[in-house]
């Protein structure tokens, strides 16, 4: 589990700021430094190349990058709209982090500043005639620069927003996140003891805050209950939705540890657990697969009437969890954080979080409970030590709730005849 300043430093560059104001800084320099190197330049060189021509094109990439980035900004907000309503709000975040996206509209913003920069020096006459020379040959860069950004940017837009591409970053987000908890299962620490007390020597650990679980920084409990000789608990886990006063930890000292060992601010403890207004994708599996049920069942209310893309989603579903069964790739930490007990996640609850929603929602379709019934049967079939009683179960239900939805004795027929033909495979 990475450090809570590394997390923090990771969503801060996935904000679109964060690159616009890298490129911004990127592009004044780059027009400034031609005042440093112009002393390098022969002074024959002007003439030759013509660098005069630069003041008329720096005018041109100001002037046309204000609008293309202008235009690109509607652009933008437009695809945000797309994702929110034909999709859901939840998987808007993923198109907002989308580096493409950003990048086009940090190098035309950068573009700009750098032109506008480059005009004001030129009028000032800080380059000279040797700088000119730099500034031309700068200048021809940034165009190629954005000419291979525009097309880019063009071949980008007729993917940006839409159902299919948002549903991919949604899989590929939740795939990222299972197989992180697949290397760390308890996020680094050990695992939570099963059936564990509560001990009356317990320092209890309590929410100020209200929110969802964002990111658990293991490594600096592990560093507090070294410090300390403690037992930390963590009662919670990303994408827990806790209040005041709920419990977030407790505290036991450890076998050697001496009388008053065990005083412990809870201040440094409740830093290192992130509490923020809304779940994220990073550490949170659950999260992922509820988005993922929640794309199919928006596609299955009647409003939309789109069966077709919630069979999609189910297939992503079992790409989804024949993540969960691979293997594991231990991660070494710096830090020992045997200390520090986690409890892992539930299968069962993963899988109530994905298919269960579908279900309930694609009753009373049959192409949408064969598919589930198929799905089902293959993760059984992939894995059936791990998958094959919830599977089992989960079959159950998809007949329980056909019997009542489907309308047609035949579909019924049909559905009970797919179900043994892959009970028999």
């Amino acid at each position: 589990m990475i450090a809570r300043w590394q997390w923090l430093l990771t969503q801060m560059t996935k904000r679109l700021w964060f690159r616009a104001s890298l490129f911004s800084v990127l592009g004044v320099m780059t027009a400034l430094i031609a005042i440093v190197l112009k002393d390098y330049i022969p002074v024959s060189l002007p003439g030759r190349i013509g660098a005069d021509a630069v003041d008329k094109i720096l005018s041109i990439i100001a002037s046309s990058m204000l609008a293309v980035t202008t235009f690109s900004l509607s652009t933008m907000v437009t695809a945000y709209g797309a994702a929110s309503t034909g999709v859901t709000p939840r998987a808007t975040t993923l198109v907002m982090e989308d580096a493409t996206t950003q990048n086009a509209l940090a190098t035309f913003i950068g573009s700009f500043l750098f032109s506008l920069v480059g005009i004001i020096a030129l009028s000032t006459g800080a380059y000279g005639t040797q700088g000119r020379v730099v500034l031309f040959a700068v200048t021809i860069a940034v165009v190629i620069l954005i000419v291979y950004t525009l097309l880019r940017w063009i071949d980008h837009l007729s993917k940006l927003g839409r159902v299919g591409e948002t549903i991919d970053r949604v899989e590929t987000a939740t795939i990222n996140a299972i197989r992180h908890r697949v290397n760390l299962p308890y996020l680094g620490g050990s695992a939570y003891p099963p059936g564990l007390k509560l001990d009356p020597g317990s320092v209890s650990v309590l929410s100020r805050d209200v929110g969802y679980v964002q990111h658990i920084d293991v490594q600096a409990l592990a560093l507090i209950a070294k410090k300390h000789l403690l037992q930390i608990y963590v009662e919670v886990l990303p994408g827990s939705f806790v209040h005041e006063g709920e419990l977030i930890a407790r505290l036991l000292p450890s076998e050697n540890a001496q009388t008053g060992d065990q005083e412990c601010d809870t201040d440094p403890i409740l830093s290192a657990v992130t509490i923020g207004t809304r779940r994220t994708f990073e550490h949170d599996p659950r999260f992922g697969l509820s988005v993922l049920s929640e794309i199919a069942s928006r596609a299955l209310s009647p409003a939309v009437n789109d069966p077709g893309t919630a069979i999609d989603v189910i297939g992503r579903g079992i790409r989804t969890f024949n993540a969960w069964a691979k293997p594991a790739h231990s991660e070494s930490s710096e830090i020992d954080c045997h200390n520090v007990h986690i409890r892992g996640l539930s299968l069962s609850d993963m899988f109530d979080d994905f298919f269960s929603p579908i279900a309930r929602d694609g009753a009373a379709l049959l192409e949408v409970n064969i598919r589930l019934v198929k799905a089902l049967a293959s993760l059984a079939q992939t894995n059936p030590g791990l998958f094959g009683d919830l599977s089992t179960h989960h079959i159950g239900i998809i007949l329980e709730r056909a019997d009542i939805s489907l309308a047609l004795e035949q579909d019924k027929s049909r559905l009970k005849a797919c179900v043994s033909q892959v009970a028999d495979a």
